[in-house]
């Protein structure tokens, strides 16, 4: 596979520090990568260097690689000698079983806390869910996806069952969204977005087969986002190093 240096004038995880002044800079890396992961913005089999990411973070490659070697543990991307990381490919089947299991986990959840309530939390939610509106609106994909991945992980964590969200947050960032770009960029993200807001509603309301039909759509619509290769059996990925997307200010 060709390799791709993030370092060359391109910007596939944003400012690092945005994402919470309270996780070690290694965690603000490992995160922002996920959600660069996660949007598409880092494509499998390309191999991108430490040093690369860590010029577009304004950090040493320390961090970058710890960052990514703790990917690598994860699955997400594997080690290439004397180059730098790959980017795993997603199968079909790697696809179906995350869609299955976040079904599985997530909805049933979500609709629990519908049913037994949760209404000290819902005005930190809907500040949670205002960010994912806001990053929609200016066609930002990769803080649409640590947004939502910030709302989404808050929300589980009421549940009370930690061992629940770390799977479903693992879950989350084993997908492949190549779509999502896009669809945020050309500002046709409004309804999912939009969602969040009535999903606190319904919880609000204490509705939880109302929660599960708007989980069950709202998943839907995240494998929707997800390349028409996805439905082969075989890993889909591109053969050559792709561009990423030019730096925003």
């Amino acid at each position: 596979m060709d390799e791709a240096d993030a370092g060359d004038g391109a910007d596939p995880v944003g400012d690092a520090a945005r994402l919470g002044e309270r996780l070690s800079l290694r965690e603000q890396v490992a995160r922002a990568i996920r959600a660069a992961l996660v949007a598409g913005e880092m494509r499998p089999g390309v191999v991108y260097s430490a040093p690369g990411l860590a010029t577009r973070f304004g950090v040493s490659a320390t961090p970058v690689r710890e960052a990514l070697l703790d990917l690598a543990k994860d699955g997400l991307v594997e080690p290439v000698r004397n180059k730098g990381f790959r980017v795993r490919a997603l199968s079909a089947q790697d696809a179906e079983e995350i869609y299955a299991l976040r079904s599985l986990l997530e909805i049933p959840t979500v609709a629990a806390l519908a049913r037994d309530g949760c209404a000290d939390a819902l005005p930190m939610l809907r500040r949670l869910a205002d960010d994912i509106v806001d990053a929609g609106k200016r066609g930002d994909a990769l803080e649409y996806v640590a947004a939502d991945q910030r709302f989404h992980t808050c929300l589980l964590e009421l549940s009370g069952n930690l061992r629940l969200v770390r799977i479903v947050v693992e879950l989350r960032s084993q997908a492949r969204l190549y779509r999502l770009r896009g669809v945020v960029e050309r500002g046709e993200a409004g309804q999912p977005a939009e969602e969040h807001h009535e999903l606190l509603d319904l919880i609000e309301a204490r509705d939880p087969d109302a929660v599960t039909r708007l989980m069950e759509r709202h998943l839907t619509w995240s494998r929707r986002m997800e390349p028409d290769g996805i439905a082969r059996a075989e890993p889909i990925g591109p053969t050559r190093a792709e561009e990423l997307p030019p730096s925003r200010p």
